[in-house]
């Protein structure tokens, strides 16, 4: 298990997902370590997380020092399209994302680097849909940038972990979908922590398959809770 351990960046905890991922990657055996990058303080205090503060994500060089020497970034810093300009929206999702990604590589080339993308990214960048363009080129650009290894998450309805505090707060209206979503069609419909199980999973084992669909959320996770 010593062997095992890694050392983890996560982004966004002050979001639902991010707070779901860290909450699953404090609970790991696997993980010793974690750094929290926020813009504000996220309140968790615990033994293995240090939290550093970025006040703006766009001016990621003032981290190199404290990013130093990690295994893996589980990127989970994201924003709805919903009532943005596109070009307000490429900003905050491409070029926020990239020179974050840019920055950690630099002083950490070997390192895993997992990114929160979402169900219908059109990796193609020709769709009709902006923001899915938008995300589909952050994805083929991040992967471009040399990191050791890395994955882009897509999934779609996403059941908050309960008792964490950042659910989105129309997620209370439709908690009672999942089980029919469950029923009818399995795939579309993940919880958080198996989304943050899946991603602990790539990040300590790795995966072959690098662009990890609804369907691949759900078997990553249920090959992390076997081994544990």
């Amino acid at each position: 298990m010593e062997n095992l351990q890694k050392q983890l960046i996560i982004t966004g905890a002050t979001g639902m997902v991010g707070e779901g991922v860290l909450h699953e990657a404090i609970l790991s055996p696997y993980v010793n370590q974690i750094l929290v990058i926020n813009r504000k303080p996220c309140g968790v205090d615990h033994p293995k997380v240090t939290e550093y503060l970025l006040t703006d994500f766009l001016k990621p060089e003032e981290m190199r020092e404290a990013i130093k020497g990690y295994d893996a970034c589980l990127f989970c810093l994201g924003v709805s399209s919903v009532g943005m300009n596109a070009e307000e929206y490429k900003q905050k999702t491409y070029d926020l994302t990239l020179g974050f990604a840019h920055v950690l590589q630099e002083e950490n080339p070997n390192m895993s680097f997992s990114y929160i993308s979402g169900a219908g990214t059109d990796s193609t960048e020709q769709g009709r849909l902006a923001w899915a363009r938008v995300k589909g080129k952050t994805e083929n650009d991040l992967s471009k940038l040399g990191f050791g290894d890395y994955y882009s998450f897509r999934p779609a309805m996403i059941k908050p972990t309960p008792g964490l505090k950042n659910a989105l707060p129309f997620y209370k209206y439709i908690n009672w979908t999942f089980p029919i979503l469950n029923a009818l069609v399995p795939h579309m419909a993940c919880t958080l922590k198996e989304l943050g199980e899946a991603m602990l999973e790539v990040s300590i084992f790795g995966s072959a398959k690098k662009t990890i669909e609804g369907n691949d959320i759900l078997a990553l996770a249920k090959q992390m809770r076997m081994r544990l």
